[in-house]
């Protein structure tokens, strides 16, 4: 018993149909459009990472000039001799970090699902330090932070400088100069980048998982911890990433809102490079900075668990 798609004996086998392959022009266009990413990471970033690297292992002076004697002691020594310098920026990032948060999730939160028409003024109002100098806005904290000030006067009458004078950030009634003042300032500058990854997590949440957490009887508190806040989970860590990274290794808050006792190590990174004309050791501190930072991230990263940023 034969069917229809059989084919009868002795005629010839119908024929495969044709495969169309795609022109080798058209297979190579994807990576045309990455060549010119490509080569900006090459010019701007891979070959300056390869000339620092070897700056750091030169020897010399700047009138006899330096050569590569490929001396990998200078990472001891720059580590041995800056070290409280690593710990300051490696605090002060941490605490700048962790404020953001606690100052950026409520904000993000309300623009997600309370700021209704509001939305896109309040993103505006968020965006809108981008459109001022950092130097500016650095600046004008020490006038915000000045001796005699509103916001100096009201701690004080708080009895807030009391507490962090114990602690060690800021001494008797002035903040200026002072470890507070230096995160106060990097909190500022880098709240934005915590707030912008949390909103664009939390506005991609559906609001029908919060209606089925209220039907099965869970409390706002409830649906915050079992709902809201691991689904926004890639937001916080992308937040943190974006705050912390930058936050230790800047140098402009802790040079105009800090004092001698306050430098992180941007600051002595900027020195070497610039006044005392110290090279290798510069780029040492560089490459140690850079080492800390990705080891930090990403043993912060696994343990998030964000599997969409792992």
């Amino acid at each position: 018993m034969t069917t229809a798609t059989d084919t009868p004996p002795g005629a010839a086998a119908p024929a495969a149909p044709a495969v169309t392959r795609r022109p080798r022009r058209g297979r190579l266009v994807p990576y045309w459009l990455l060549l010119p990413g490509v080569l900006w990471l090459l010019v701007f970033f891979a070959l300056p990472l390869v000339y620092q690297a070897s700056t750091s292992v030169q020897t010399g002076s700047l009138e006899e000039g330096f050569e590569v004697t490929w001396h990998f002691p200078t990472y001891w020594e720059a580590l041995r001799d800056y070290h409280p310098q690593f710990a300051r920026s490696l605090l002060y990032a941490g605490t700048a970090t962790l404020l953001c948060l606690l100052l950026g999730y409520p904000l993000a939160y309300l623009i997600a699902f309370r700021a209704g028409r509001w939305r896109h003024v309040l993103l505006v109002l968020v965006i809108a330090p981008f459109f001022t100098s950092f130097l500016i806005r650095t600046l004008a904290w020490k006038t915000i932070l000045a001796d005699g000030g509103t916001v100096v006067g009201a701690l004080d009458a708080l009895h807030v400088l009391d507490v962090t004078s114990r602690l060690g950030w800021t001494e008797g009634d002035r903040v200026l100069a002072t470890p507070l003042a230096v995160v106060c300032g990097l909190t500022y500058n880098f709240l934005p980048f915590m707030i912008l990854p949390l909103y664009t997590s939390l506005e991609r949440i559906d609001g029908r998982l919060h209606e089925a957490a209220r039907d099965l009887y869970a409390s706002p508190a409830t649906t915050f911890r079992k709902v809201t806040f691991p689904l926004s989970m890639p937001g916080v860590v992308a937040g943190t990433l974006l705050t912390f990274i930058p936050a230790s290794g800047d140098y402009v808050n802790a040079e105009l809102l800090g004092s001698t006792d306050t430098k992180m190590i941007g600051n002595v990174i900027q020195g070497q490079f610039l006044r005392v004309l110290d090279y290798p050791t510069a780029a040492a501190l560089s490459f140690l900075l850079m080492a800390a930072v990705l080891i930090l991230v990403t043993v912060y990263i696994r343990r998030a668990g964000t599997e969409e940023l792992v």
